[in-house]
């Protein structure tokens, strides 16, 4: 029997055939933007696979039509991306956002209720209470740590209960790093669907990325990522990707169609690159962020670190959680300086290695003041709610050499003067 290989052996050649392309050892750029029929009988049958008239007959393939549609370089991604979670389908997108709100706008519609966690990154709470009021969807929020009961109860004297039609949870939640059981969430769905209409579950999965978080095998129905970030990962390229089931990623991938957000080819190109040092990546910047953590902790100078190796026992349900669905403690951590604004930034225009910009997931280290620039939009008393202070800094830690970052924040910290 051949032995099954690990998804990092896959980056290199999965889904790509190098006799249809000259023989090149790595996929070329096609970027083209139609695609030749070999007979108007070809093209039609193409056609009509593509926009659901029939099923593909046993062996067929979707043939290339038009790269708003399908495009070789997405197509080989796709197939890869859902050897991570072992998803059935995926499909890409020019940025995370367009993920994000395609499934949105595919799996609600006016009148309909969508249940979220809270907090959430701040282009998601920005376009779910912002812009879909504009559709006439509502938005019910619940908080981390309510139990399962709680918010079932929540949804019920919401009064909104039946219009609900999708649970959507960040976890873990940025820039807090809190926790959402996955599968809980899931029994919540579960509780609401109806025989006529299922409740799905979408999860953002992009702080954990494709390695050290599997929500599909939790419940999940769909998981979300802005593969710009460690998908992507060299602060190069914007992108977006979501996986699940091949009927439910089929509606994904027609709303995209007709929305055209679909990623370019050299956009697939950049990410098929980066893939294939995916895991190298993720394990050095797992490494570098324990370490970084254990400073951090330990200097006076910081009053509270935010970081899911930091959880223990004592925490009971986020320890738990974190237990059951976590492989990592990842490579992201919060932590709030000892003032105000002033003594943070202080602390960002300091930093001499690590670059003060937003994203995250990156080769590079970055830091940036959530309160004021990614979760700006966010509700005041919100934020005063979760967290999200104007002491706080966010750090995502890259692949440099772990004691010059902890240099790095060490002097910057030396820079802070109440």
């Amino acid at each position: 029997m051949e032995r099954k290989m690990k998804p990092e052996s896959l980056m290199m050649s999965y889904g790509y055939k190098p006799e249809l392309s000259e023989g090149a050892i790595k996929c070329p750029i096609f970027q083209t933007s139609t695609f030749v029929f070999k007979s108007a009988e070809e093209g039609k049958a193409f056609f009509e696979v593509a926009y659901g008239m029939r099923e593909k007959m046993a062996g067929e393939e979707l043939g290339l039509i038009y790269s708003r549609i399908n495009n070789p370089d997405l197509e080989i991604l796709e197939n890869r991306l859902t050897l991570w979670d072992e998803a059935e389908e995926c499909a890409i997108f020019e940025s995370g956002m367009a993920a994000i709100t395609t499934v949105l706008l595919e799996f609600l519609k006016p009148g309909e209720t969508v249940l979220i966690s809270s907090p959430l990154y701040g282009g998601s709470d920005h376009f779910i209470k912002k812009v879909l009021p504009k559709f006439h969807i509502n938005a019910l929020t619940f908080r981390v740590g309510a139990t399962k009961d709680e918010v079932i109860q929540l949804v019920k004297d919401s009064g909104l209960a039946d219009t609900l039609a999708l649970v959507y949870i960040e976890t873990p939640a940025n820039p807090t790093n809190d926790l959402i059981d996955i599968a809980a969430s899931k029994e919540i769905a579960k509780y609401f669907s109806k025989p006529v209409k299922e409740i799905y579950l979408a999860v953002d999965n992009t702080y954990m990325g494709p390695l050290w978080q599997h929500p599909l095998k939790l419940g999940a129905d769909l998981v979300l990522y802005s593969a710009t970030k460690y998908i992507g990962g060299h602060s190069d390229v914007i992108a977006g990707a979501c996986l699940g089931s091949n009927e439910l990623i089929q509606r994904v991938k027609g709303l995209r169609t007709f929305l055209g957000n679909m990623a370019s080819p050299n956009t697939g190109w950049l990410l098929l690159r980066s893939l294939e040092t995916l895991k190298v990546r993720m394990d050095c910047q797992a490494t570098n962020a324990n370490k970084v953590a254990e400073f951090l902790n330990q200097d006076a100078r910081v009053e509270k670190v935010y970081f899911l190796g930091n959880l223990s026992e004592k925490d009971g349900i986020a320890y738990q959680i974190k237990q059951k669905q976590c492989l990592s403690n990842g490579a992201m951590i919060s932590f709030d300086v000892k003032g105000s604004e002033k003594e943070a930034f202080q602390f960002l225009n300091a930093l001499r290695l690590i670059k003060l910009a937003v994203s995250l997931g990156s080769t590079e280290s970055l830091a940036e003041h959530p309160a004021s620039m990614t979760h700006i939009d966010v509700d005041p008393d919100l934020k005063k709610e979760l967290g999200i202070s104007e002491k706080m800094i966010r750090l995502s830690v890259g692949v440099e050499y772990y004691e010059d970052i902890i240099n790095d924040i060490k002097q910057a910290l030396d820079h802070v003067h109440p």
